[in-house]
């Protein structure tokens, strides 16, 4: 077992939503406030864009695929750097339906009506899975690495 070392305090945002379309808009632009909260806007465009596509996706599925009546679905952001992986967003989107595990495609027909979200997610993302959560639920998980921003050099003023 690997442990992970963090050098740093977790930068964290958690979110219980409803499991409706509009629930799924509030998802969508809580994510897009907090990733630019923490300046990944600016600092790491494309995985800001990946991450915003995921969330979209994630949250799409719990509402179609995780919905039981009366309960919602929760958001988890979580930025962290550990010696080992360097800065990694962590995405979490949970729902109350275990039985009903993501899984990814073994090929798409052109006329397939589903699962290109999760082929989508696995293409952005650098791993995802699901973790059980109890009872009988499940939380569908993504990281992105975020690459280590490089400088670029200012040209002296003459």
């Amino acid at each position: 077992m690997t442990t992970e070392i963090p050098s740093g305090n977790p930068r964290t945002h958690t979110t219980t939503l409803a499991a409706t379309p509009k629930g799924a808009a509030i998802c969508r632009r809580l994510a897009r406030r907090q990733l630019a909260t923490w300046g990944l806007n600016s600092t790491h465009t494309e995985p800001f864009y990946a991450a915003l596509l995921i969330v979209a996706e994630l949250a799409a599925n719990a509402i179609t695929h995780g919905r039981v009546a009366g309960r919602g679905f929760e958001l988890h952001l979580a930025l962290t750097t550990t010696v080992r992986r360097g800065t990694t967003l962590r995405i979490e989107i949970s729902d109350p339906r275990g039985d009903r595990l993501p899984v990814l495609p073994a090929a798409l027909t052109p006329n397939a009506q589903s699962g290109r979200g999760l082929t989508l997610i696995d293409a952005l993302c650098d791993r995802w899975g699901t973790i059980p959560r109890h009872p009988n639920a499940k939380t569908v998980w993504t990281e992105i690495d975020l690459p280590t921003p490089t400088l670029t050099p200012t040209p002296d003023a003459p």
